[in-house]
C-alpha cells in the first residue's frame, strides 16, 4: 500500500546535496523545491534559511499543494480558514484585508492609498503586498504557502507588524515534467465557471532549466442586480483571472545560481459580491417599496474591478564557501481599476443640495485607479557553517511611485449645479474644477505618492549547548514619503497641498529554543514589528454635516504603529503525528485605526495609543488508523482597545473605546479535515482513491470599531426622495455572525492522472463577510457575501 499522497506532500523536503547540478543549485536557493528525503520533514525558509518547520523557533504554518487541493482552497481567503490565527476579510473582488492573531486596524477602502498593510505578502523572495489590494495569486504549481505568525519586523520589515505570508513556487528542476488541469463548476442559483491550468519544466543541458506556468479561470457570478425599470441582470459579478509566470535557472558554475522570473496576471470582474439591504433608489420606505432579496443589489450602472499585475525579479545566490551571498532584485508594475455605481452616493448629495429629481436619478460612476511602479533590492550574507554560531546580515532598499486618481463622471450634472448655484461666467462648476479641465464631474482628485525605504538587518543564533539555542536580531529602517493632494469639483474643498512623512527606528527580536528530547521543542520569543505612518486626506467638507466635520476634522497625520509580541510555544512531532501550539500577547502602540467619516464620504486614520491582542492557537495532524488522516487547527483571540479616542468635547470617536474589540478579525476560528485513502487498482498501477471533508468555522467580527457602539445599526437617511420621507429607520445587526463552511471532495489518482468531484460550501451558507455602507449609510447599506454552493469536477494529467 502506498503512503497517502497527502502525507507525501506534507512531509516534503529539499533535494539532497548530492543531486545533479540544477538540483544542487536549488538546495542553495531558499525557494528550492521540496522533495522527499529519509527524514520526512517539511522544509521552509521562514528565516531565509532552509530548515525543518519543526525546528523554526517561532510559530509557522505551511500549507502544501496537497493541502490546497484537499481542502478545496481557491484563493488566500479560502486558505486562511485552515490556518490558526490567520483571517482575511473579504471587501470585494481583488480587495482583501489580511490579519494575523487579531492585529487589525479596521476596514481599509479603495480611496485610502496612503494606508500601509499590517501583513507582508511575498512571492518567494519578492514583496508584492499593497495594503487593500493584496494580489490574488493563482495557487497552481505552488510548493507551499508559509504563514509566519507574529511581528516579522527583523527579516521582513514594514508591513509585517502582524506577520508575513509567503507564496513559495516550485522552481526549475533538472528533469522534464509537465502537467495540465481542467475544471468545470456550477454555482447554486448562479452561473458556471471553470479553469484551464498547465505547467512545463524542461532542462537546457546540465546547467540550466526553465519552468513555465499558465492559467485561465472563469469566475461564476452569483449576485443579481435589479434596475429602476424593473428588469434584473443575473450573475453580474462574473469575471476571469488569467496569467502565467516563467522562471529560468542558470548554474554557471558549482557556486553560482541565477534565477530570473517574469509574472503577469490580470483579474477582471464585472461586479461586486455585495448583498444590499437599503438603497436610496429602492428601499422599504419608497413608493412603491422595494425589498431586495438574498444576493441581490440595485444598480443604475454596471461595475468592474480590474487588476493587471506584472512582476520581474532576479534571485542570485553565490556560495563563497564559509558564507553565501544572496541578491534579490524585483520590479513590480500594477494597474488597478475599481469602477463602482456611485449613483446613490451622488444622488444623496443631490437631495441635500436641493437639486430636482432628474438630477438625483443621473447615473454616476466612481472610478478609482491606482498605478504602481516599485523597485526593490535586497542583499543578504549568511554563514554556511553548521556549527554552534550562525548569522545573517542584509540590506534592503525600495523605491515606489504610486499614482492614485479618482473621477466621478456624472453626465449632465454641471447644468443642474450651475442652475442651483448661479455664478457669473464661467459658472460654478467651472470655478470649482480647480484646474482639472473636467466637465460633469462633481468630484475628482489626483494623489501621487513617492516612497523611499532603506533598512539594515541582521540575525544571529548561538547553540549554548546541544539542547538550547538563543537567537538575537534587529532591523534599522529609514523611510520617506512625499505626497500631493489635488482635488476639485462641487463635492470637494478644492485642495492642492503637499505632505511629507519621515520615519526611522529599530526593531529587535529575541528567540529562545529548548529541545526536550527528540520530539518536543519549546520556544519563546519577544519581537517588535512596525507599520509606517502617513498623512490623512482632507475631508470633503461640502458633504459633511457640522457634527461630522467637527468629529473627524483636525487629524492631518498619523504616526508609526508598533507592536511588541511576547510568545511561548511548543512543537511536538512523533512519526506522522504533529501537535504545535502557542500562547501570545501583543502590546500595540499607536494602532492606526481607519474610520468612516460619516456623511463626509471620507475616511480618517486615528492613532490609538494602546491596544492589545492575547490568545492561544494550536494545530494538529494525526493518522489514528491506517489511511485515515485528521487535521485540526484553531485559535481563540481577545483583541481590544486599551485607550479611548475622543473629541475635545469628550465624545467617543468611531467606536474607539477601551474594551471594544479590534475590527475585522474573528474572536475564534476552527478548521478540521478528515481524509481517507484506499487502493484503486482499477484506475491503474499505484492508483489511490480518496474522500475528504473539511469544516471551517469563523467566529463573529465587526467591520469597523463603531459597529459595536449602542445604536450603530440604526440608519436614518434624512433624504426625502421617491416617496420616502427619509425618517424611516433601517435596523441591522452589525456584528457579523459566526459561520461554518463545509467542503467535500472525492477522487482517484495515480502518478500520471487524477480526477476529483467536489462540493464547496456544501450547506449553501450565506455568510456576511463585511459590512458595506455608502456615505455613512445614508445612500446604501449592504454586506459582502461568499460564493454559494459550488459543484465541480477537476481532471489533471502529469507528463
Amino acid at each position: 500500500m502506498h503512503r497517502p499522497r497527502l502525507l507525501q506532500a506534507s512531509l516534503a523536503v529539499l533535494m539532497a546535496a548530492a543531486a545533479p547540478k540544477i538540483a544542487t543549485a536549488q538546495t542553495a536557493n531558499p525557494n528550492a523545491n521540496n522533495q522527499n528525503n529519509q527524514n520526512n520533514e517539511i522544509v521552509v525558509t521562514a528565516t531565509h534559511r532552509a530548515e525543518s518547520i519543526h525546528n523554526v523557533p517561532f510559530s509557522v504554518n505551511a500549507q502544501t499543494q496537497e493541502d490546497i487541493q484537499r481542502t478545496g482552497s481557491q484563493n488566500l481567503e479560502d486558505l486562511s480558514r485552515n490556518v490558526a490565527g490567520l483571517s482575511v476579510q473579504n471587501l470585494g473582488p481583488g480587495q482583501s484585508q489580511v490579519a494575523i492573531r487579531g492585529v487589525s486596524a479596521g476596514q481599509i477602502v479603495r480611496d485610502q492609498p496612503g494606508v500601509k498593510e499590517q501583513v507582508g505578502i511575498y512571492l518567494d523572495e519578492s514583496v508584492i503586498s499593497l495594503s487593500l489590494f493584496t494580489p490574488d495569486i493563482d495557487l497552481y504549481d505552488l510548493n507551499r504557502v508559509e504563514t509566519l505568525r507574529g511581528p516579522q519586523g527583523t527579516l521582513f520589515g514594514s508591513g509585517s507588524v502582524g506577520g508575513t505570508i509567503r507564496y513559495i513556487t516550485n522552481q526549475p528542476t533538472d528533469h522534464f515534467e509537465a502537467s495540465i488541469e481542467g475544471d468545470a463548476n456550477t454555482v447554486q442559483d448562479g452561473g458556471t465557471g471553470g479553469s484551464v491550468r498547465g505547467m512545463i519544466n524542461t532542462p537546457f543541458g546540465s546547467n540550466a532549466a526553465m519552468r513555465a506556468v499558465g492559467y485561465y479561470t472563469a469566475y461564476p457570478g452569483f449576485i443579481d442586480a435589479r434596475h429602476l425599470d424593473g428588469s434584473v441582470s443575473q450573475n453580474v459579478n462574473d469575471g476571469f483571472r488569467a496569467g502565467g509566470r516563467i522562471a529560468v535557472t542558470f548554474h554557471p558554475n558549482e557556486s553560482l545560481t541565477i534565477t530570473p522570473r517574469i509574472l503577469y496576471q490580470e483579474i477582471d470582474v464585472n461586479g461586486f459580491n455585495r448583498e444590499e439591504v437599503f438603497n436610496l433608489y429602492g428601499n422599504a420606505f419608497t413608493v412603491p417599496p422595494v425589498n431586495l432579496g438574498e444576493r441581490q443589489q440595485l444598480l443604475l450602472l454596471g461595475e468592474e474591478f480590474r487588476d493587471r499585475t506584472g512582476l520581474a525579479d532576479l534571485t542570485a545566490t553565490w556560495d563563497l564557501g564559509p558564507v553565501t551571498l544572496t541578491s534579490v532584485t524585483s520590479y513590480t508594475n500594477r494597474d488597478i481599476l475599481v469602477s463602482r455605481d456611485a449613483s446613490a452616493l451622488t444622488g444623496s448629495v443631490s437631495v441635500d443640495l436641493g437639486l430636482p429629481n432628474a438630477a438625483v436619478l443621473i447615473p454616476s460612476n466612481l472610478r478609482d485607479t491606482t498605478q504602481l511602479q516599485q523597485e526593490t533590492q535586497e542583499l543578504r550574507l549568511a554563514s554556511n557553517a553548521p556549527g554552534p554560531v550562525r548569522w545573517l546580515v542584509g540590506a534592503f532598499y525600495s523605491n515606489a511611485d504610486r499614482h492614485y486618481h479618482q473621477r466621478l463622471p456624472t453626465p449632465g450634472y454641471d447644468a443642474y449645479i450651475d442652475a442651483r448655484f448661479p455664478h457669473a461666467p464661467p459658472g460654478t462648476s467651472a470655478i470649482v474644477d480647480n484646474g482639472f479641465g473636467l466637465h460633469d464631474n462633481p468630484y475628482h482628485a489626483d494623489l501621487p505618492y513617492s516612497d523611499r525605504q532603506f533598512a539594515l538587518f541582521g540575525e544571529g543564533s548561538v547553540d549554548i549547548n546541544p539542547n538550547d539555542t538563543v537567537t538575537l536580531g534587529g532591523r534599522y529602517y529609514n523611510f520617506d514619503e512625499h505626497r500631493r493632494f489635488h482635488s476639485g469639483g462641487i463635492f470637494s474643498n478644492d485642495d492642492d497641498r503637499t505632505d511629507s512623512t519621515h520615519s526611522e527606528g529599530f526593531s529587535p527580536r529575541l528567540l529562545y529554543s529548548h529541545h526536550v528530547g527528540e520530539d518536543l521543542i519549546i520556544n519563546a520569543q519577544i519581537s517588535k514589528g512596525f507599520r509606517l505612518g502617513g498623512a490623512n486626506d482632507p475631508l470633503n467638507l461640502p458633504l459633511c454635516s457640522p457634527a461630522d466635520a467637527l468629529t473627524f476634522g483636525g487629524h492631518p497625520r498619523y504616526n508609526d504603529e508598533t507592536s511588541w509580541n511576547h510568545e511561548l510555544g511548543f512543537k511536538y512531532q512523533h512519526g506522522v503525528f504533529t501537535f504545535n501550539g502557542a500562547a501570545f500577547y501583543n502590546r500595540i502602540q499607536n494602532l492606526q485605526v481607519s474610520a468612516d467619516a460619516g456623511s463626509c464620504s471620507s475616511r480618517v486614520v486615528f492613532n490609538v495609543p494602546r491596544a492589545h491582542t492575547i490568545g492561544v492557537e494550536a494545530e494538529m495532524t494525526a493518522m489514528p488508523i491506517h489511511n485515515l488522516e485528521l487535521s485540526l487547527a484553531g485559535s481563540v483571540v481577545e483583541s481590544q482597545f486599551d485607550s479611548t479616542v475622543t473629541t475635545s468635547g469628550g465624545a467617543v470617536i468611531a467606536g474607539i473605546r477601551t474594551g471594544n474589540r479590534l475590527p475585522s478579525t474573528p474572536d475564534y476560528q476552527l478548521a478540521a479535515t478528515a481524509a481517507y485513502y484506499w487502493d484503486a487498482a482499477w484506475a491503474g498501477q499505484g492508483a489511490q482513491g480518496h474522500v475528504a471533508l473539511t469544516a471551517q468555522t469563523m467566529g463573529s467580527r465587526f467591520t469597523q470599531p463603531g459597529d459595536q457602539e449602542p445604536g450603530a445599526g440604526v440608519f436614518v437617511s434624512h433624504l426625502a426622495f421617491n416617496g420616502a420621507t427619509g425618517l424611516g429607520a433601517t435596523t441591522l445587526d452589525l456584528e457579523l455572525n459566526p459561520y461554518t463552511i463545509l467542503n467535500f471532495n472525492v477522487g482517484v489518482e495515480n502518478d500520471r492522472w487524477g480526477a476529483q468531484i467536489y462540493v464547496n460550501n456544501l450547506t449553501d451558507e450565506n455568510a456576511h463577510l463585511s459590512f458595506d455602507r455608502e456615505r455613512g449609510g445614508r445612500a446604501r447599506l449592504g454586506f459582502e457575501t461568499n460564493q454559494p454552493r459550488t459543484v465541480g469536477v477537476t481532471i489533471h494529467r502529469n507528463f
